[in-house]
């Protein structure tokens, strides 16, 4: 990719006059962080949400680096923060472009060995609550504030499809959440916004950190993927543009992957066995 600025992303103007908010930055390997980069190069003013002193310290950084004009805590959790975050994003814009909703969380008892064993009561709750729900609350929220229309995307994974290792109740909350951009996007449909979602195969990020086996997760994506190659944080931040830009006008309801064909695949070859 051109160097035309300091994220690797080259600059333009799909998103000049847009504003737009996005949750989930972690740090600057996040996906929802490479996602702002290539926003903010074509033009987007971003605000930015986090959860914690700990997130703040590491976020704030990243925010004032593409000169956020929005940076508040919110609980996705907690109805009154959620709603003072979107009342936040009313007074101070008016309104809102597009939301990009990347949270996922679950304790560790639901990330490894037997899902039916280790997951508890809670723990399915809990998860299915910041997951899912969250994205649910979040557009609720945001669509008054898209008067002409707008945008929202959430992030997936395969783990909602098929059965993989030690993703367990993750999984499960991902397929809710697929569901929950569908109808979403039924509902918002007919003012203008359109919903979707990005299911993106395994990335180095701290998310993939917490899950036992993510490393083996990476390298048997990239061995039995049809490219051969590893998820690119450019393809998946260049199809997140793509679906909250005008480009993307007509797309609604969709899970798009991009993984490197590695969801396409039923059995792999020979060689990616040995491998």
């Amino acid at each position: 990719m051109s160097d035309d600025t300091d994220s690797g992303f080259p600059k333009g103007k799909l998103m000049r006059g847009k504003r737009g908010l996005i949750m989930g930055v972690a740090n600057k390997k996040s996906i929802a962080w490479g996602i702002a980069q290539q926003l903010h190069a074509q033009g987007a003013e971003l605000g930015f949400t986090y959860q914690g002193e700990a997130l703040e310290k590491r976020v704030r950084p990243l925010a004032e680096s593409v000169d956020a004009s929005i940076f508040m805590p919110c609980d996705v959790s907690d109805d009154a923060s959620m709603d003072a975050a979107f009342a936040q994003v009313k007074e101070q814009w008016g309104g809102l472009d597009f939301l990009v909703h990347s949270i996922g969380f679950a304790g560790a008892d639901g990330l490894k060995g037997s899902f039916v064993e280790n997951v508890t009561r809670d723990n399915f709750a809990m998860t299915m609550d910041i997951s899912v729900f969250s994205f649910v609350a979040a557009a609720n929220r945001a669509a008054p504030l898209m008067t002409d229309g707008g945008a929202m995307i959430t992030m997936t994974y395969l783990g909602s499809e098929r059965v993989i290792p030690n993703y367990n109740v993750m999984g499960v909350a991902k397929a809710a959440l697929e569901a929950s951009t569908r109808y979403i996007a039924r509902d918002l449909g007919p003012k203008g916004i359109r919903v979707n979602a990005i299911s993106a195969g395994p990335m180095r990020t701290l998310a993939m950190a917490g899950i036992s086996g993510g490393r083996g997760m990476l390298s048997t994506g990239k061995a039995w993927s049809l490219l051969k190659e590893d998820t690119s944080m450019e393809g998946v931040a260049g199809t997140a543009l793509w679906l909250l830009s005008d480009l993307g006008r007509s797309v609604a309801g969709e899970v798009v992957h991009v993984d490197a064909g590695f969801h396409a695949v039923g059995m792999p070859d020979e060689e990616a066995l040995k491998g």
